[in-house]
């Protein structure tokens, strides 16, 4: 891939370009941003997520110094196709994704569901991947990683019953802290204002659901295949993928680094923006 371009860089993910390629009959949406590099940080989304999903406090700062990619998986937002059945599934299409751009070597920024689809990437294309940043996610038959499911629709309940963002139940905890850490975040991903993403489908929702219970509920994989530096963190009270399944991907992850937020949910790196972004950042440009 050719670092050579005459676009301007952009650093804001609010007025990152909306592009898609095309390859086997599907297109693929995505935005990139940063300044051009040989090798790009991929960002792996959560489930039910577009790429609006992201947060800017997030992206925007590594994009000052790395050239960052956010995609949206088939069937979800503007990328055509189905919502694969399987983890396993949606880690070819990330492949797929990723070389019809023309990479054979990239690091990864993943989040929650992201982060399974990025374990599974590696375990199977181990020579792909630099770097590896895995939040809010666990491993592969981690204990009670199927209770998402669960904990997903009661809170999903909960949103509509208080017509309220599903997140602000999921990624937060719900004292006053975590209450307004929810609202700022949410009000986050409202900055961009043009070329919005579709919202994903109650039937993609679903599905992308029943493959994280599987994934939950399947063999663990062999993470010793993962050698690359790895970056893993998590809220110390994460309701929706348990975090002492981060402290099982630190354990299973030879040389990984290993980073809590305390008094905080799935969502803690979206709360403590301001300590976690300077940290993603040096660990992906070390």
């Amino acid at each position: 891939m050719s670092t050579a371009s005459n676009e301007p860089v952009v650093t804001s993910y609010a007025l990152a370009p909306a592009k898609n390629i095309t390859v086997g009959g599907i297109s693929y949406a995505y935005r990139e941003l940063g300044p051009k590099e040989d090798i790009p940080v991929i960002f792996f989304v959560h489930l039910a997520a577009t790429l609006d999903n992201w947060d800017p406090r997030i992206v925007d700062p590594i994009a000052e110094k790395r050239h960052v990619i956010t995609f949206d998986q088939r069937g979800v937002g503007a990328s055509t196709g189905t919502v694969p059945r399987t983890i396993e599934e949606a880690a070819d299409h990330a492949y797929e994704f990723i070389t019809a751009l023309g990479y054979d070597k990239v690091d990864i920024f993943s989040f929650s569901m992201g982060g399974m689809i990025a374990q599974d990437l590696v375990v199977k294309h181990p020579d792909l991947v630099r770097r590896l940043v895995l939040t809010g996610t666990g491993p592969r038959g981690g204990k009670d990683m199927d209770k998402v499911v669960g904990v997903t629709y009661l809170d999903l309940v909960r949103s509509i019953l208080t017509r309220s963002d599903i997140k602000e139940f999921l990624f937060f905890n719900r004292d006053d802290r975590g209450k307004r850490a929810a609202k700022a975040f949410v009000a986050r991903l409202s900055e961009r204002t043009v070329d919005r993403d579709t919202s994903i489908s109650l039937k993609a929702f679903q599905t992308q659901l029943g493959a994280i219970q599987r994934y939950g509920r399947s063999a663990p994989s062999d993470l010793s295949k993962l050698t690359q530096p790895t970056l893993i963190a998590n809220g110390d009270n994460d309701r929706m993928v348990p975090s002492v399944l981060s402290n099982d991907l630190h354990r299973r992850i030879a040389g990984s680094e290993l980073v809590m937020y305390s008094d905080s949910g799935h969502g803690g790196i979206f709360q403590y923006h301001h300590q976690f972004a300077p940290v993603a950042v040096e660990f992906l440009t070390r």
